[in-house]
């Protein structure tokens, strides 16, 4: 994998936080189609990557507290293993206003990287089958591509089985 520049056209709060971690990453951009239903489906498809290696970042409310939850594009978030993953009891998707706020990026393009505010982060246990996984990149037709081990490491991202297919 490559290092990108900091100042590389389509740098985001994910791409220089990865250059300022000295982190080895790969950037893919692709042509984000408006009326796409998934996001990261189309991900998967634009980049020729197997949906179970491309991954989506969701915000949920565990107990009043925000939570992110990296699981395939293939499946879903298990709401009810992200709570007990972290101790909590319930857990509900959080608003998608207040997850774009919170987040500093737009529904599609939320990066478990370079968030406003750094939130609790959940990595699904499937994530450690691959070499590299894709999350976003902080919008909408950006990805990026990094080992699982680096993502934990730097969202300082709990492990576990919180996706399911």
């Amino acid at each position: 994998m490559a290092k990108k520049a900091k100042k590389q056209v389509g740098g985001t709060p994910a791409t220089a936080a990865l250059t300022a971690a000295g982190t080895p990453y790969t950037l893919h951009a692709y042509a984000h189609d408006p009326a796409a239903t998934s996001y990261g489906g189309e991900a998967a498809e634009a980049l020729g990557v197997a949906p179970g290696r491309v991954f989506k970042t969701l915000v949920a409310d565990v107990d009043g507290e925000l939570t992110v939850a990296v699981v395939p594009v293939a499946g879903s978030l298990d709401l009810k293993a992200l709570a007990a993953a972290v101790g909590g009891k319930r857990a509900t998707m959080a608003d998608p206003a207040v997850a774009e706020r919170t987040t500093g990026y737009v529904l599609g393009g939320i990066s478990p990287l370079g968030q406003r505010k750094r939130l609790r982060t959940v990595l699904d246990a499937s994530a450690s089958a691959h070499g590299t996984i894709c999350v976003s990149a902080g919008r909408r037709g950006l990805e990026v591509e990094l080992a699982p081990a680096d993502l934990a490491g730097l969202t300082g991202a709990l492990v576990a089985a919180v996706g399911r297919e």
